[in-house]
């Protein structure tokens, strides 16, 4: 049996854990640039075999990896496709509210202002 201070210490350190893995799965949206646990991103290529049949995880296949990696899910191990894909949706979003701000300027230079003869 164990102490309860040492049970209640263990406790918060696994909360403690859980906070964070949903913190690194929230941050995991777009090409990263920093990790969470604060090492740098590397681009890396798997020259390994994941899934045979399947074509998107043949040997070349490129990750956005953290630089202290480890598979405890603290850490970035991001394919190169999902992030640079997120990020071509989160920049098209922007383009298209900076072409509709563009039209409505358009709109009110070339509309006849009322108080000109």
């Amino acid at each position: 049996m164990t102490h309860p201070d040492e049970e209640y210490m263990q406790m918060k350190a696994w909360k403690r854990d859980t906070n964070m893995l949903g913190c690194v799965a929230d941050a995991e949206c777009g090409i990263p640039t920093r990790c969470p646990c604060g090492g740098t991103i590397i681009n890396e290529v798997s020259w390994n075999l994941k899934y045979p049949t399947n074509f998107d995880t043949l040997p070349g296949r490129k990750y956005f990896t953290c630089k202290n990696y480890e598979n405890d899910g603290f850490h970035f191990r991001q394919p190169w496709v999902f992030g640079v894909q997120e990020e071509v949706e989160m920049l098209r979003k922007r383009v298209d509210a900076m072409a509709a701000e563009i039209a409505e300027l358009k709109y009110n230079l070339t509309r006849q202002n009322p108080t000109t003869p």
